[in-house]
């Protein structure tokens, strides 16, 4: 797993960006309002937890059926107590995934993708969780990275 660890500047500012109320719908479209009704800081938004928060980037394919593609984002909360259907970055024996986690019958991680096999945990290794994922942020306009 490739990991990368985003912090907000020293001075802890926060950038609020426009936020308009009206919905877009994604059918037919309706006309938007030409006003903004309030702002949104997207750490506000995504985290809840600062000093627990952490981002790491996925590889792979094998969870494109939860909205989790390749090169995308993760948004990772270590203070959540993981459950049964959460999305976790997970290490079995030191190796690192982000998988659905089951605990029932048994624990195991789930992929979301037909492609991939579960990862049942077997006797005598570790199952190590890392945080649940709350967030991803995915880019559709590839070639704009910065």
């Amino acid at each position: 797993m490739n990991a990368v660890i985003l912090a907000r500047a020293a001075t802890n500012a926060s950038l609020a960006i426009p936020f308009f109320l009206e919905s877009v719908p994604a059918g037919f479209p309706s006309p938007a309002q030409d006003y903004v009704e309030q702002t949104l800081d997207l750490n506000d938004l995504c985290i809840r937890h600062p000093a627990a928060t952490y981002f790491v980037r996925a590889e792979g394919d094998s969870m494109i059926e939860v909205g989790i593609f390749s090169g995308d984002i993760l948004v990772v909360d270590r203070s959540l107590t993981a459950e049964h259907g959460d999305i976790v970055i997970a290490s079995i024996s030191g190796e690192m995934t982000v998988k659905q986690l089951a605990t029932r019958p048994q624990v195991h991680l789930l992929p979301r993708n037909p492609a991939y096999q579960a990862i049942n945990v077997p006797e005598g290794f570790e199952l190590e969780i890392f945080g649940v994922v709350t967030n991803v942020i995915h880019r559709f306009r590839r070639g704009s990275e910065r």
